[in-house]
């Protein structure tokens, strides 16, 4: 496939706008050929009234039929083979491997949704039958089920071209759910976006899906995305990203005259709390394991340990020693962007700059390349750290903060001083965990994935994962962006009173030719009524 360009209004490509932006090239701090044009306001009103068009006819197709389009993406996808790698290797510098490992994962995800919308027990059908005869007033024919909500607005993250972008963890649960998707993609991979864009059209085409149900629109800047958000017709929007950003979007929802949840991740420092005993048994490969963790993918993911807490302890300066050298054995890699990149080092050098703040190491002295990351740890007491407001923020790159406190006692103080987590990971055994129920009750509060003895990097894409946690790593911590729930971010429970059965969703009626698992007068079965 060649890349177009273009802004993609359903299956229509569209360039009004006499302005262009061009692909960047991390690694050579260079720009690709092709032109990029952005969506004016009049393609923004196009593709939403197209979309709140499609609205209808697409959440009336059977299951059966959008899983089948879902499918149909993951093969369009495949079947671009390396083409679509190596585009995104030149615009992110991130290494073939990786890219095909997320690849990998987007279209399992993809897979996975269409495989639940299939089986259709997630509507969670409930049906309470009639008693015209109770006393003193009947009872009515109540069915509940989820329902799609409208056309949802999702913006492309840059850490992610594929997982988190055009077809990703927000894309697939809204179209599984019925709703039209329209895409702002990230201006950092426009290339990859609009070849993900054509295979989902194609897909959209084949199918029989109606014009609208898909359409992705260009941006170097916000406008689009506003013009977005505000726009009376989004239901929805989801979006991975900074907090700035986030809480920019979450605002601008609330203010419209119909406010609209806003579903935004919005980073995470994802604490490490490592009991002494631990540390002492395991000195050695608690330092290699966290190194991995902190300078995996240059830092560029929501779950790296930004902040690591213990106690002080004969086997502190070893395992300092030790995390400090495999560190520093950590060689620069490719940031995602020069804005990335110069972010992490200006909210790096300040953290390093900060009083009692002492660096352990720098690796890789001599950076040499472009937009090249530097792997940096460092150690405060734990007394500074609560002082300090400036330490407890998310340094999005690969660095981490070893946060050395006196006792538990202060540990556990220096804990209540940071804010809501994606993840929190307690490094102890079982015994030694059990010691300490306060420092457990406190780290579950925090986070939304509480980890035993791992890492929080690696985030595994099934039913029990959830990805998401107390603000500000969310804007809403009852909801997860990775696993099967991710679809109820875009729907609304519905109920329907005294229906005839012949009029009722099938899902509801009354012989339950679904076959879906359904709560019927408060009994879990499968049976008709």
């Amino acid at each position: 496939m060649s890349i177009i360009g273009k802004n993609y209004i359903g299956f229509s490509q569209s360039a009004d706008n006499a302005k262009t932006f061009q692909s960047y090239v991390p690694v050579s701090d260079s720009h690709l050929s092709e032109e990029f044009h952005p969506a004016t306001p009049e393609e923004v009103q196009r593709t939403m009234q197209l979309a709140e068009k499609a609205f209808d006819e697409y959440a009336a197709l059977p299951a059966a039929k959008r899983a089948d389009f879902l499918v149909a993406i993951t093969e369009e996808i495949m079947a671009m083979g390396d083409e679509l790698l190596e585009r995104a290797h030149q615009e992110t510098g991130l290494p073939m491997g990786r890219l095909q490992g997320e690849r990998g994962r987007t279209v399992g995800q993809l897979t996975q949704f269409a495989d639940l919308i299939r089986e259709g027990s997630w509507v969670e059908a409930r049906v309470d039958t009639a008693q015209p005869d109770r006393q003193p007033a009947p009872k009515p024919d109540l069915r509940k089920m989820l329902v799609p909500i409208g056309p949802i607005v999702v913006f492309g993250s840059s850490n992610f071209p594929f997982a988190y972008s055009i077809a990703g963890v927000d894309t697939g649960p809204a179209l599984a759910a019925g709703n039209p998707v329209i895409l702002k993609a990230h201006p950092a991979h426009p290339g990859v976006s609009d070849l993900t864009a054509q295979a989902i059209v194609k897909a959209a085409k084949r199918t029989g899906m109606p014009d609208g149900v898909f359409s992705m629109l260009y941006d170097d800047g916000y406008e689009v995305g506003t013009a977005l958000v505000q726009h009376p017709h989004t239901k929805a929007v989801g979006f991975t990203g900074s907090l700035k950003g986030g809480m920019a979007l979450y605002k601008m929802a609330q203010e419209r005259d119909e406010p609209i949840p806003v579903f935004a991740e919005m980073g995470s420092v994802n604490p490490v709390v490592i009991l002494p005993d631990t540390l002492t048994a395991q000195t050695d490969s608690l330092a290699k394991t966290l190194a991995g963790s902190v300078t995996l993918g240059a830092g560029q993911f929501c779950t790296n340990p930004g902040l690591v807490f213990t106690v002080e302890s004969p086997a502190l300066k070893e395992f300092e020693e030790k995390y400090a050298e495999e560190v520093g054995k950590v060689t620069s890699m490719t940031m995602l962007t020069e804005g990335i990149r110069q972010n992490y080092f200006k909210l790096r050098d300040a953290a390093l700059a900060e009083p009692e703040v002492e660096t352990l190491v720098l690796s890789d002295e001599k950076v040499e390349g472009e937009n090249q990351s530097q792997a940096s740890i460092a150690r405060v007491s734990g007394k500074a750290f609560m002082d300090n407001p400036n330490l407890h923020e998310e340094v999005f790159g690969p660095f981490s903060l070893l946060v050395v406190c006196k006792d538990m006692e202060e540990l556990q103080a220096a804990l209540w001083h940071i804010s809501g987590q994606l993840t929190a990971s307690l490094m102890a055994d079982a015994d030694e965990a059990a010691r300490y129920p306060q420092l457990l009750r406190l780290l579950s509060r925090r986070a939304g994935r509480f980890i035993m003895n791992g890492v929080p990097t690696g985030v595994e894409v099934c039913p029990a994962q959830h990805h998401g946690g107390p603000f500000p790593s969310t804007t809403d911590s009852r909801f997860t962006s990775v696993g099967r729930d991710a679809i109820l971010r875009f729907v609304r429970p519905q109920s329907f009173q005294d229906w005839p059965d012949s009029l009722l969703p099938d899902e509801l009626k009354n012989a339950n030719p679904m076959g879906i698992w359904r709560l019927v007068n408060n009994e879990q079965t499968k049976e008709a009524i």
